[in-house]
């Protein structure tokens, strides 16, 4: 004969303290756990999105960041006339030769310099970008000293507001725009005209090439042809994969510290789990003797308990997710440890990861009820009865 479901739920309320301060306990571990994989998932999605998957990104060979890679005019011009280059309303093919830089400027809050991305561009680059768009100002007139800057950094560093300036390459950089790049990498950048930017650092070469392909069915042939050439030395990948491939040391590092941490409080938590349930088959002795000579065997018994047990860690599982959904509100800012530049990202859950969180809390609540249930189980039903 089965115990009741209803009467392992009712029994937690009945320590109504007890059970509160556990799964309390629980709720935080769980908590850690969830934001750190919403962090994981933030940044990786950051990162991803700021690809498009209808592009290719070219650098050097052997270069992991763009920032690393160098490209001459010469063979920009090749990658940009490849006649799997899409054409856009004016009949140029939609390319962009981009060179990138990383600038110390210092941020308002603290004055400490950190490194922030500048993106030259050519005038095609922002029709490859469609996620972006303008929420202030204007976008840079070609050929002159003017930048616009992402959302989640304007401001954020010293004369990147609108209508700032900032100064670099023995030049004052005006301020003209902010742009908005929805959940991306790009959103932390500065952007100005790329024939500009590369005379202001005296660079004669260029940091990647991006173009759409007509049809993106045929990247590997595209991939293929590319650096089979003689005349390249580069290789090709497809955008979002390139931005997915930047995240990867971030984001294991991330995964790795927070399920460390996770693990640790865990511990913590199920010892709590153990001693709440244990105290609960101390206090019950007498009710569980009567159980069993109402005819409910040790098994039932058993999973009564364990079922209190899970109980107690879903509900630390609710209120540990709860807590951790508000974090979606919060944006921060990081170095990113594949380009040592400034990246802001937001955390982000995920059905996927509030599952994990769920599963989680019912892993530590079923390992801190396991042997107490077992107590429970083992009670000879004479001496549970004639219990004080």
């Amino acid at each position: 004969m089965a115990v009741p479901l209803l009467y392992s739920w009712k029994n937690l309320w009945v320590r109504k303290l007890t059970t509160l301060l556990t799964a309390g306990g629980m709720a935080l571990v769980v908590y850690v756990f969830s934001t750190a994989l919403m962090l994981t998932e933030g940044l990786q999605q950051t990162l991803v999105a700021t690809g498009s998957p209808d592009n290719i990104l070219v650098i050097r060979r052997g270069s992991e960041t763009e920032v690393q890679s160098s490209i001459d005019r010469e063979q920009a011009a090749i990658l940009t006339s490849l006649s799997e280059i899409a054409l856009n309303a004016d009949g140029r093919r939609r390319a962009s030769r981009e060179v990138l830089v990383l600038l110390g400027l210092p941020k308002n809050k603290t004055g400490v310099p950190s490194n922030v991305t500048i993106r030259g561009i050519s005038r095609d680059g922002l029709e490859l970008r469609p996620q972006l768009r303008m929420v202030a100002g204007r976008l840079f007139q070609p050929g002159s000293s003017e930048i616009i800057v992402g959302n989640k950094i304007a401001g954020a560093f010293r004369g990147t507001q609108l209508g700032g300036s900032v100064r670099f390459g023995l030049r004052d950089w005006a301020v003209v725009g902010v742009f908005d790049a929805g959940n991306t990498g790009f959103a932390s950048e500065i952007w100005g005209d790329g024939e500009q930017l590369m005379q202001a650092f005296r660079r004669n070469s260029y940091s990647s090439v991006i173009g759409k392909l007509a049809n993106p069915a045929r990247f590997e042939a595209v991939k293929q042809r590319i650096e089979s050439d003689p005349r390249l030395t580069v290789e090709v990948k497809r955008e979002t994969q390139f931005y997915a491939d930047q995240s990867e040391m971030l984001s294991n590092f991330l995964k790795i510290l927070g399920i460390t941490l996770s693990t640790i409080f865990s511990l913590g938590a199920i010892i709590g789990a153990v001693i709440t349930m244990y105290g609960a088959v101390a206090n019950r002795t007498r009710e569980i003797g009567t159980l069993r000579a109402l005819g409910f065997r040790r098994g039932s018994i058993l999973i009564a308990f364990l079922l209190e047990a899970a109980f107690l860690g879903l509900i630390g599982g609710v209120l540990g997710v709860g807590m951790a959904s508000l974090m979606q509100f919060v944006t921060i800012s990081t170095m990113n440890w594949q380009t040592f530049s400034e990246l802001a990202f937001t955390f982000t859950l995920t059905p996927a990861i509030g599952a994990k969180a769920m599963a989680f809390a019912l892993a530590m609540g079923l390992l801190g009820g396991v042997l107490p249930a077992v107590r429970a189980a083992r009670l000879d039903i004479i001496d549970s009865l004639r219990a004080a």
